[in-house]
């Protein structure tokens, strides 16, 4: 039990109907889950008001509403409190009950459109082997140390982060790397969070089916670095154009990091290959397991945090040459017979022109290209053809197929992606509806040598389908098919 009066310390509040001195179980914000003495924050969310649901809450057993609006009828012996910004107070509730946990020992985010699961992911990994006790909160797991719990969101909830963040300080953790999305960031969950640091990866076309418009979601990402402390550290990518513009206004120690501009810390590649690359790092030779430009800067973003939080370059670059890559990022797989399977999570425009670049520039004659992809339904529209366009100009194959339709029509997204493919390149393409069969056909129209590209749902192993999500892994296919071949 905590009181309420301590919880909301920093909380904006308009007016206080009831008694504040009283001892709550604990913070709510769906009304299925009260339980007595709770209490219920009433959040006005993107498709539903909790506002509606204030009565139901007080019969479960709540005993204080917070809410942005009064409700006309109040009950006696239950604390009406009317705030400014529900998510927000919300936030600072959760951050005030686990008596503050992020304040107590380093907590880093990480925001942009791509790159964000792999360097929270290998940032846990190199602290990790580093002989540190380390939290991740990312879009594939939630780490605990080492006890794993399963991912439902890039950024959970408020009260969920909190939870974890104090589990984490139970545990011993002295860091914790955590995914920030502009969903999280403009729905308030990482306020009343005290940051030791923040990376920006890079900003390209994704959510706009969230955000009204482009300028939004740069702007909400850059809300995040302008909220950062003095005392923390902010650290660009410079060479994307948005790079700067993320520290205009922040506080915090402006870093930055580069392949192609000067900057504070700069990597080079200097030779690549399917099973890795070789890279320089301020004059410092170094082999990764990771592949592709786009990793690079990754893994440049990786090594310039560890060196911002203290760790010594030559222990860095040690566990960076060990460094695995992170599931359904660049995950690849090969047959028997030579053909190579890349399992990856490229779900926007710029995500899978990189991946598909990376394997153009890595192959070494005739092989084909096969590109697996779809687009997700009840989400951005706008970039259906884009992907389209991009799949079918960078690959010898492309074949259109089925990615979590949703409440979608699975053909109509498909047939929305199709609008996006040059007349020049309508002959390389293929609609195959079902995933399965489609990575089944990429794995017939393979030989030796080939290369088939898997976009879109990497570490995800479910297909979600008016609602109901059905187990599919796209490794496990395709290691299926694989194995199907050498039978054959």
């Amino acid at each position: 039990m905590k009181n309420l009066k301590d919880i909301l310390y920093k909380v904006s509040i308009h007016q206080v109907f009831g008694n504040t001195d009283i001892d709550v179980n604990q913070l709510v914000f769906d009304s299925r889950k009260i339980e007595k003495n709770d209490v219920f924050v009433a959040q006005k969310g993107v498709s539903v008001d909790g506002h509606l649901y204030i009565e139901k809450a007080i019969s479960l057993g709540a005993t204080v509403i917070i809410c942005e609006d009064f409700p006309s009828d109040k009950k006696q012996g239950v604390t009406y409190i009317q705030v400014e910004d529900a998510n927000v107070a919300l936030a600072i509730m959760a951050s005030n009950f686990y008596e503050n946990p992020s304040s107590k020992f380093a907590v880093v985010g990480v925001t942009g459109t791509n790159g964000k699961t792999t360097i929270a992911s290998l940032l846990y990994q190199l602290f990790h082997k580093a002989g540190y006790k380390v939290g991740l909160l990312s879009t594939v797991k939630i780490l605990v140390d080492e006890t794993e719990f399963k991912a439902t969101h890039t950024t959970p909830d408020s009260v969920t982060i909190n939870m974890y963040l104090d589990m984490m300080l139970e545990a011993g953790c002295e860091y914790c790397f955590m995914e920030v999305s502009s969903h999280g960031i403009h729905q308030k969950r990482t306020e009343g969070l005290t940051f030791a640091g923040g990376i920006f990866t890079n900003l390209s076309h994704d959510h706009l089916d969230y955000h009204a418009t482009f300028a939004e979601y740069r702007d909400v990402k850059k809300s995040f670095f302008d909220s950062l402390p003095k005392s923390a550290f902010a650290l660009t990518n410079i060479d994307d154009k948005n790079g700067d513009f993320m520290l205009q206004n922040t506080k915090a120690k402006k870093k930055t990091y580069a392949l192609k501009t000067l900057a504070d810390y700069k990597s080079k590649i200097l030779e690549k290959q399917i099973s890795g690359t070789l890279i320089s790092v301020d004059g410092t030779e170094v082999w990764t397991k990771l592949i592709g430009v786009f990793n690079i800067y990754n893994l440049t973003a990786i090594i310039a945090t560890a060196e911002l939080l203290g760790l010594e370059k030559l222990e860095i670059l040690t566990i960076v040459s060990q460094l695995e890559s992170v599931s359904g990022r660049f995950q690849y797989v090969m047959s028997d017979d030579g053909i190579t399977a890349i399992i990856d999570y490229a779900h926007t425009p710029d995500a899978l022109k990189n991946v598909l670049e990376t394997i153009n520039d890595i192959r070494t004659g005739n092989e084909k290209v096969i590109t697996v992809v779809g687009c997700g339904g009840d989400r951005d529209k706008t970039k259906r053809p884009k992907m389209a366009h991009i799949a079918s100009q960078l690959s010898s194959q492309a074949i259109f197929t089925s990615d979590n339709p949703r409440t979608e029509n699975a053909q109509t997204i498909l047939d929305e992606m199709e609008v996006g493919v040059a007349a020049e390149n309508y002959r390389k393409t293929l609609t195959v509806l079902d995933r399965r069969q489609a990575i089944k056909t990429a794995c017939k129209l393979s030989e030796t040598g080939d290369i088939i590209l898997i976009a879109g749902k990497g570490h995800e192993n479910y297909q979600e389908i008016n609602g109901i999500r059905s187990h599919f892994d796209d490794l496990e296919e395709v290691a299926n098919c694989f194995n199907q071949l050498k039978k054959n």
